[in-house]
């Protein structure tokens, strides 16, 4: 009887554990199938939208230095590559020839005088003896004649002797403008001046600011000055903004992939567009206290061509594409349902959500291949630390 009791107490005692066993691992099944996963809200912005266009660097003022007479290039006063003062001495051609010339001239200035003097006398001498009538009309108008000859032989003397000066002159070649001076064309000793000599000795730049040139075609250009136009007409009310919107229109991408530290401008678009390529030419002027910015380097120049306003925006990392379709986990009411969009721009690690998503959205940006539609989740608000400097 003992016995029998001590049988039924153990198996109780049994019952009861196997139960508790049992409620915990329904419980730790129960928790375990909760899980708790990161979400992160859509955005909405104002967000620039931007395209890039290759373009070419041009000094603010590109001037070739040329040689105007032919001579032997005499001397070089310049160190290539550096910079210049505007009326520094660059170039000196041999002058012999040309101060020949000139010397040549001289004497002929001074021959016209000498028959001018002479001419003059005559004329003086005859013009009593004509109001007497000692010489006929004709002599004195004859005499009339060789003066003005003479007059206009020496007008044409003087000019041959400056235009000998002015030649003379360019025998010394000066920096029109302040700039950088690249590599000489022609060494001490050349002939230069006539091809196929050299003729353009070499070019000086002026970079504190630089041209940027590149091409837009048909298309692209209507739609840039609609969007100017259209722009200009929202803000002009805030001229503020309108100043802001503008200088901040153009950015420069360096051949390195580095973005150039200053904002530019357009400066003009062409008269014209070429009708054998379809495109029109546009100038943007860029700043460049530092002169880094050289004359014929390739940048990619990148233009603000639209501002989409309140645009929704998601990290890239939330969006699964399968079979091209694009989609996202939403998450409702602890629930995840999975949604399809329609995306836009890339904006650095984030997209443009076109369609499919509105801004009080919260999608699963981490562990998505461990969730599924109809799941139940916890859901942990993050925000999402984005590398993007736009935004």
């Amino acid at each position: 009887m003992h016995t029998s009791k001590s049988i039924i107490i153990r198996t109780s005692f049994s019952l009861l554990f196997i139960l508790a066993l049992i409620g915990c691992k329904q419980k730790n099944k129960a928790t375990e199938t909760i899980p708790e996963i990161s979400v992160v809200k859509v955005l909405q912005r104002d967000i620039p939208i931007y395209q890039e266009f290759v373009g070419q660097v041009y000094g603010e003022k590109d001037i070739p230095i040329r040689a105007r007479v032919e001579g032997f290039l005499e001397g070089i006063h310049f160190e290539e590559g550096f910079g210049v003062q505007k009326g520094q001495l660059l170039y000196s051609i041999d002058p012999k020839p040309l101060e020949a010339k000139v010397n040549s001239q001289k004497s002929r200035v001074a021959e016209a005088q000498t028959n001018l003097a002479k001419t003059k006398s005559d004329l003086d001498r005859y013009k009593p003896l004509a109001e007497k009538n000692a010489v006929s009309q004709s002599d004195l108008d004859a005499r009339q004649a060789q003066y003005d000859a003479a007059v206009s032989s020496l007008e044409a003397a003087k000019s041959n002797l400056r235009s000998a000066e002015i030649e003379l002159g360019y025998t010394k070649i000066y920096s029109p403008i302040n700039g950088i001076i690249g590599k000489t064309q022609a060494k001490v000793g050349d002939f230069v001046g006539r091809e196929p000599n050299p003729v353009i000795l070499n070019v000086v730049s002026e970079t504190k600011n630089v041209k940027v040139t590149f091409f837009l075609t048909e298309g692209e250009y209507l739609a840039l000055v609609r969007e100017i136009q259209r722009r200009d007409s929202v803000d002009i009310r805030d001229q503020n903004r309108k100043r802001k919107d503008e200088e901040g229109r153009l950015e420069l991408i360096l051949s390195d992939g580095s973005l150039y530290e200053h904002k530019g401008k357009i400066e003009f678009i062409d008269r014209d567009v070429d009708p054998t390529t379809g495109s029109i030419l546009i100038q943007a002027d860029f700043p460049n206290p530092d002169y880094i910015l050289r004359p014929g380097l390739f940048a990619k120049v990148k233009l603000q061509w639209e501002l989409k306003e309140d645009a929704l925006i998601v990290p890239q990392r939330c969006v699964m594409e399968l079979q091209g379709q694009k989609s996202v986990f939403v998450v409702n009411n602890n629930i995840v349902e999975s949604k399809q969009i329609t995306t836009g721009q890339v904006i650095g690690d984030y997209v443009m959500v076109n369609e499919g998503l509105s801004n009080s959205d919260q999608i699963v940006i981490d562990a998505l291949q461990k969730v599924r539609s109809g799941m139940e989740i916890t859901p942990v608000l993050t925000e999402f630390e984005s590398k993007n400097t736009q935004l």
